[in-house]
């Protein structure tokens, strides 16, 4: 179906409110409603955020009454129900086309022959709960009837239904665009909800396009703070870089929501979907899995079930993790606990792996000799003096439940210490058929000796990798670092891009108490520099290249879907042969080896989205910005952008969604030119 009708579908959830709810002050159009988040909703619902199933990013519209009957059986049988998820929600395209003669929704008797009622019954019965979708505009994404000028009718039927959840999306609205009228149809759904002494979690799908966590605090359970997420990673990152800025506005039974899970559905990594669950979990979120799970595989099971992970995002405090840090895609986010623990999350946005450090006392605990640390992930406890480090891969989290009551940190001393173990960034690129050297290292962060410490180091099949120094070391001491050099080969024939080097570190603790091993992970640059001369990119290979709908295209727009499906580069009316087409968020890295000078584009808008789309266009040389566009249009045409690269390593072409979404965000890099030598 079209872009714009599948972003509109994908969003948010809805539920009902208690009577006594306080009535919002009165906008209108020329007022800015006050920044200041609003008091929680009264009626005693979801006191962490809703844990679920939802259909809509695996299903679409084809749902039916045995899928949701048999997700809920599975979550019994798996142990997801123990684990914490509740509620089976249904999305769009559950019913028909036509009210009936009361004038109220009618289930679709071919998807539904038991009805909602009959769902939600046989859902209760496994004692989870079931959650449904409508819309605050007159017809919902996928065109069914909407609730707008019926929530009372809808609210009453969803509560005779037996309904638990309601996800209450935004299109078709007839709005005039001013916070006055988002409020007051959000509003008229809260308060039909409440009126009907069912209590039912509401959950606010607007998009994040009124700022919903300004206001939306005394409405609904929770708020869609962005636009809809995809099954990849640059979207994931984009509304997860959204989202953290928001954490004033999240607390129990008030929740920012980033949108569902994604997890599963194969268009990331297991690790970037590790990622996705950490950060989500971190920031509070709604956790609403998005995945067939009678097909999913025991990865994806663990990431969802992982208990130490969940506990963060259902801890009773409700503080959603703030970014402590965020430089060159190296992020540390803290969250506090209820029982005074941190949570803290060493998360690498970048495209290689990389070193990311902080510590306890940063992280908000008292200082302390020692301090215990569970890594979530890795379900290992370690001990350490203060510093929380590691190599993190690329788009992979670090995450760490750090404790320091005297208590916890006296009984620590019997797990191993902490070690900071990886993969030192090479200043190159390893060229191939050609050797390149490149160093690992391992530092004890605890409070006592390593013991017997043994490195050991693997590239992909048909690589060498050979020590040219001690791999071990006896004692390894508070503090201090084993440190060795590798020979490390490439293939000939290995083409441009990032290579993992995966190995281990093991080592002992407290006599007695067992050997320990852990990962030791980071990545290798194979690359040829540019030749002199000037070079246009489009006929560069790139290192590595993401984009938020389909790949980024060489020489044609981004079409969306498959490589190959744009046409020809066009802003404000010119054509341009050469170029990359993208679609925002964004971001192309090549590397240049310290030998070239400048970089040369125009940029703009695709004029094939009619008018529409806002990006913003950025150029960075080894992690530091160098050039910027600022928010341009479509209207605005073709603009100039030139970039200072003098001695650069890496340069990445970066472009955001302005601000608003990605919908209609085709951005063009036309003729981008890169002058070397």
């Amino acid at each position: 179906m079209p872009r714009t009708v599948r972003r509109l579908l994908a969003c948010v959830t809805a539920g009902a409110l208690w009577a006594g709810v306080p009535a919002l002050v009165a906008v209108t159009a020329d007022v800015t409603v006050t920044a200041t988040p609003a008091a929680a909703l009264d009626n005693g619902l979801a006191l962490t955020p809703p844990m679920g199933f939802n259909d809509w990013n695996a299903f679409g519209c084809d749902v039916d009454e045995q899928l949701i009957k048999q997700t809920a059986d599975y979550f019994v049988s798996s142990g997801l129900k123990d684990a914490g998820y509740t509620y089976v929600n249904i999305d769009d395209c559950w019913q028909t086309h036509q009210r009936d003669a009361q004038g109220r929704l009618v289930p679709d008797p071919v998807k539904f022959p038991d009805g909602i009622k009959g769902t939600a019954d046989y859902v209760h019965s496994k004692g989870l709960k079931l959650g449904i979708y409508e819309d605050a505009g007159t017809a919902t994404c996928a065109g069914y009837p909407g609730s707008l000028g019926h929530e009372t009718t809808d609210a009453q039927t969803f509560a005779d239904w037996g309904v638990d959840y309601l996800k209450y999306d935004n299109c078709n609205n007839n709005s005039d665009g001013s916070r006055e009228d988002y409020v007051k149809r959000y509003t008229a759904m809260r308060d039909a909800l409440a009126a009907t002494g069912r209590p039912i979690v509401y959950s606010l799908c607007e998009w994040g396009v009124q700022s919903p966590w300004e206001w939306a605090g005394d409405v609904g359970n929770s708020w869609r703070t962005t636009g809809d997420i995809s099954d990849n990673w640059s979207s994931m990152l984009s509304i997860a870089q959204s989202n953290m800025p928001l954490a004033p506005a999240a607390g129990p039974g008030h929740w920012n929501d980033p949108d569902m899970l994604e997890v599963g559905n194969g268009g990331m990594t297991d690790t970037e979907y590790r990622s996705h669950f950490s950060l989500w979990s971190m920031m509070d979120s709604p956790l609403l899995i998005g995945t067939d799970l009678r097909k999913a595989t025991p990865e994806t099971l663990s990431i969802l079930s992982n208990k130490d992970v969940i506990a963060l995002d259902q801890d009773r405090l409700g503080k959603q993790a703030t970014v402590l840090s965020s430089d060159g895609g190296r992020y540390v986010l803290t969250k506090p606990l209820a029982n005074g623990d941190r949570a803290v999350a060493l998360f690498n946005a970048g495209d290689q792996a990389q070193r990311i450090s902080t510590t306890a006392t940063a992280a908000g605990l008292a200082r302390r000799g020692t301090y215990a640390v569970r890594d979530l992930w890795s379900h290992t406890a370690y001990n350490s003096a203060g510093t929380l480090a590691a190599t993190v891969p690329a788009h992979g989290t670090v995450l760490l439940r750090v404790s320091g009551s005297a208590v916890a940190g006296a009984a620590s001393l019997l797990d191993p210490p902490l070690l900071d173990a990886g993969l030192a960034p090479a200043s190159g690129a390893v060229e191939p058929g050609q050797g390149g050297t490149v160093r690992t290292y391992a530092t004890d962060l605890g409070v006592l000796p390593a013991g017997k410490v043994s490195v050991a180091l693997k590239g992909p099949d048909g690589w060498s990798v050979t020590p040219q120094g001690s791999t071990g070391s006896a004692l390894l001491a508070k503090g201090r670092t084993l440190s060795t050099t590798w020979k490390v080969t490439a293939p000939a024939g290995t083409g441009t891009g990032y290579y993992p080097l995966t190995g281990t570190v093991s080592y002992t603790g407290v006599p007695g108490r067992g050997r320990v091993t852990a990962p030791l992970s980071g990545s290798v640059l194979v690359a040829v520099a540019p030749p002199s001369g000037t070079n246009e990119l489009s006929d560069l290979t790139w290192v590595s290249a993401t984009n938020d709908w389909g790949p980024v295209e060489k020489d044609t727009s981004n079409g969306e879907t498959a490589a190959g499906d744009g046409n020809p580069l066009t802003i404000g009316g010119t054509v341009y042969a050469k170029g990359l087409g993208t679609n925002a968020p964004s971001a192309v890295t090549y590397y240049l080896g310290g030998g070239c000078s400048a970089l040369d584009s125009t940029v703009g808008v695709d004029d094939e989205k009619d008018g529409k789309g806002s990006v913003e266009f950025e150029i960075e040389a080894d992690g530091r910005q160098v050039a910027d566009s600022g928010v341009l249009h479509n209207a605005d045409g073709p603009k100039q952008l030139h970039a200072d690269v003098a001695g650069a390593q890496i340069v990445r072409l970066v472009v955001t969604d302005g601000g608003d979404g990605s919908d209609s965000d085709h951005a063009d890099w036309a003729e981008p030119r890169l002058t070397c030598g």
